[in-house]
């Protein structure tokens, strides 16, 4: 605080890229972390634990420039910078380069302004319409699936009918839930919150904040070893990306089989994903970390789970109902997940500019009426990484706009079918299965 009041009070302590690298908190004697925000420097080395956005995916820019990232996720930049004053400890010196100097300055100002020009469009509102029909339509097939069982009985055609709709119900409820998560629903951030843990806790029996945690980091850096939590999983079951996997056979690290992974993909992730890591890892960061709320939420999705279904179908019906839902939703969630980001470019952090980032780590899906709908509108995943909190329903008009952007720097904005992205997570697990059983034999 006491620099901070230096600095309103008498000339501004000057900076060059160069310091506010060498304070990327691993690895400094101190552990301090500095990051650059519209060439404002921000000391936050203590801060980054309060962090309502999680304390690790402020610490992933330790050291770099923020500005795009904290433009991204933040929808009332005014409030937030508020509670940045205190954390400013001065500003580049009138020598530094607006961008950092290994990045492609004109790229990152043609980004910049077309983010401006996003928001001119209006394509950052919601329309509430759609998501109280999409919100109406999961209410829908929740309402079908128990009716079928109390109209038709629990033999096996209506038994499992009725779970093929709860559990395409639970998906699209997923993708409610991502929406939420990502302030894209409501203009005002606390209803994303409350709405966030009702559809995720009451509807799905999962905890928003694990969500929140893990997603926004992957957001921030995707596809960059140690900082993506989404690879973090991964080492004990596949070797993923061209390096990485060399790296282990290097290594001689033979947790599995790797080069037989692109076998073994389809009876482990798909079905176990959420049955088995998100059900055991959500309630156990709830419990450890006192998420009274998300527990609270959690158990009033079992109550009124076995509320509706026991009566139809009894405690052991109830049990294999439960499961068989939860590895349909799995199995459905894990290949439309994987297939942005798995078969891209993994590696670790390059401290490239927004859109390099988010271009090297995810493909798009060619849009349909159904695509769009069996992936909640993730076939858009390149205009979803770049403007998080855009509504779904205007991705497609901000698509052309990121393709110009893309051609005009010659970076490529990969688009394939659904079942090219499919069988591209296969293989792209072969590929890099080959890669580290080769590395592996030789020395």
């Amino acid at each position: 605080m006491e620099e901070t009041q230096t600095y309103v009070t008498s000339s501004p302590r000057l900076f060059t890229w160069k310091d506010v690298g060498l304070h990327m908190g691993k690895g400094h004697p101190q552990q301090e972390r500095w990051l650059v925000i519209n060439r404002k420097v921000y000391d936050i080395s203590q801060f980054h634990r309060q962090h309502p956005g999680g304390s690790r995916v402020i610490s992933h820019y330790a050291g770099q420039d923020a500005t795009d990232a904290f433009v991204a996720f933040h929808l009332d930049k005014a409030l937030v910078r508020k509670y940045m004053t205190p954390l400013l400890i001065g500003e580049l010196a009138p020598d530094q380069p607006r961008i950092e100097p290994h990045k492609n300055k004109l790229l990152v100002q043609d980004f910049q302004e077309l983010r401006a020009t996003i928001e001119r469009m209006g394509l950052l509102k919601a329309s509430g319409l759609f998501f109280f029909l999409y919100f109406l339509h999961i209410l829908l097939l929740e309402a079908v699936s128990w009716i079928i069982l109390w109209y038709f009985g629990v033999s096996p055609v209506p038994f499992f009918i009725s779970a093929v709709l709860i559990a395409t119900a639970m998906v699209q409820n997923g993708f409610l839930q991502h929406d939420l998560g990502h302030l894209s629903v409501f203009s005002k951030p606390k209803w994303n919150h409350l709405g966030s843990h009702f559809v995720m806790g009451f509807l799905q029996g999962g905890s928003a904040s694990w969500w929140k945690h893990l997603h926004n980091q992957h957001h921030a850096k995707p596809n960059c070893f140690h900082k993506d939590p989404d690879l973090n999983m991964h080492p004990l079951l596949f070797a993923l990306g061209k390096k990485l996997s060399v790296e282990l056979g290097r290594k001689k690290k033979k947790y599995m089989p790797y080069n037989h992974q692109h076998k073994y993909y389809f009876i482990t992730m798909p079905p176990f994903l959420i049955p088995v890591y998100v059900a055991f890892h959500t309630v156990f960061k709830a419990i450890q970390r006192k998420q009274c709320v998300d527990l609270a939420f959690s158990l009033s999705f079992v109550i009124r789970f076995i509320l509706m279904y026991k009566p139809l179908l009894g405690v052991m019906g109830l049990l294999m109902f439960h499961e068989l839902v939860r590895v349909l939703q799995s199995t459905w969630f894990t290949w439309v997940s994987q297939m942005n980001h798995i078969p891209m470019n993994i590696d670790y952090d390059k401290n490239m500019d927004w859109f390099t980032t988010q271009l090297q780590g995810t493909c798009n899906v060619h849009p349909s009426p159904f695509n769009d709908w069996f992936t909640g509108h993730l076939n858009f995943q390149i205009e979803h990484h770049l403007f998080p909190t855009m509504p779904r329903h205007n991705y497609w008009k901000v698509a052309p706009l990121v393709k110009s952007l893309c051609t005009k720097h010659g970076i490529e904005y990969q688009c394939k079918s659904l079942i090219t992205a499919f069988a591209d997570i296969v293989r792209s697990l072969k590929e890099s299965g080959e890669l580290w059983l080769d590395a592996y034999l030789h020395k």
